[in-house]
């Protein structure tokens, strides 16, 4: 069960990740995206993805993987991603529920380019009763 305590923690990744002109294009062809001069809108699940995994897998936040299965993703974009760009991603546990017996996590995960804010993305995870 995940520790309620959780709730609000936040993680910040230690490394900034430089975005490629082969990354953009390698996930724009699995995408079906024709233009490589930015990131498809949901490049930053890449980068992001990593970043709650470690956080939600801490001992101390009790997510029993086992049992989740990922209920929800949505993005705000507030600018594409580019080449060049130099990303650092943060991730907080915003949101905790039970309901009929699952847990239902909602991770909040930022990507910022220096001060500015280029990416939100927010996770729902179910971990099944």
């Amino acid at each position: 069960m995940l520790n309620p305590d959780s709730v609000g923690r936040t993680f910040t990744g230690a490394e900034f990740v430089s975005v490629t002109q082969s990354q953009i294009e390698e996930f724009a062809r699995v995408v079906g995206e024709t233009d490589f001069s930015v990131a498809p809108p949901t490049f930053s699940i890449r980068i992001t993805l990593a970043q709650s995994q470690e956080l939600l897998s801490h001992p101390d936040v009790g997510l029993d993987w086992t049992r989740l299965v990922h209920g929800d993703q949505k993005f705000e974009i507030h600018r594409p991603i580019v080449v060049g760009d130099k990303l650092k991603c943060s991730s907080t546990i915003e949101n905790y529920k039970v309901a009929a017996g699952n847990e239902i996590v909602t991770v909040r995960s930022d990507l910022h380019s220096e001060s500015e804010l280029v990416v939100s993305t927010w996770s729902t995870l179910v971990v099944r009763a």
